[in-house]
């Protein structure tokens, strides 16, 4: 296994969000955190990625324990719901700036650039500024960017949450084949049901803080633990 969570709790302006979590994930593993508005899938994405303090529990990546590590110091890759990108950039800078804490010189930056913008289809679009792009675009800009620094982790807030139902399909199904394509494991937050089954091998349901089920999209499918997740 890469990640193992252990126990995990934690509380926001002092009312626990998150109760137990424990899990793990295997190398290049897409697992979608899914649950309503207040379930706490987004509570448990910041305490992984080291930006949420937790009250107890342990997180161990690669059989290392991180719990207290520093956020910049565990190399996890995070994208935002809103995408985070500069409109006062274009996109090559935008994607440089995901750049600037591995010390690459000019040429190899240019090369990380070349070879995310090729992932995701955008290679004619270096030079547009960010206010040029439609959202769909923008969405894959900001993926390039988190993949940019070759994390060993990504992890992805509601990445297709802004766009319209028959866009976010499509870039679900293309978003999988690029992760599985770089063999990227991946934690995605997501409130939509067909977006966590059609892109996850896992799915974790969450309600009121705590992990109701964890399984293939199938398995839940057919055989949901509760009611609340058959509904």
């Amino acid at each position: 296994m890469i990640l193992d969570t252990r126990s995990l709790n934690a509380s926001l302006d002092n009312e626990q969000v998150l109760y137990n979590i424990s899990f793990s994930m295997e190398k290049g593993e897409i697992l979608c955190l899914l649950g309503s508005s207040g379930s706490g899938k987004t509570t448990l994405l910041r305490t992984i990625a080291g930006l949420q303090q937790i009250d107890s529990g342990q997180i161990y990546f690669n059989d290392k324990e991180i719990t207290t590590l520093a956020a910049h110091r565990r190399q996890f890759g995070m994208m935002f719901q809103d995408y985070a990108l500069f409109p006062h950039k274009n996109v090559e800078e935008n994607i440089a700036f995901g750049l600037q804490m591995q010390r690459l010189d000019k040429e190899q930056q240019q090369q990380r650039i070349e070879e995310v913008l090729q992932l995701v289809g955008l290679t004619d679009y270096r030079k547009r500024k960010i206010t040029e792009l439609s959202g769909g675009q923008q969405q894959r800009i900001a993926l390039a960017r988190s993949l940019a620094p070759r994390p060993q982790l990504l992890l992805l807030d509601e990445p297709l949450g802004s766009l319209d139902r028959s866009l976010r399909d499509y870039l679900a199904t293309e978003m999988r084949t690029i992760l599985k394509q770089l063999n990227m494991t991946t934690i995605l937050v997501t409130h939509d049901q067909s977006e966590a089954f059609s892109l996850a091998d896992r799915v974790a349901i969450l309600l009121n803080g705590k992990i109701i089920q964890l399984d293939k999209p199938e398995e839940i499918y057919q055989h949901p633990a509760t009611k609340e997740v058959a509904t």
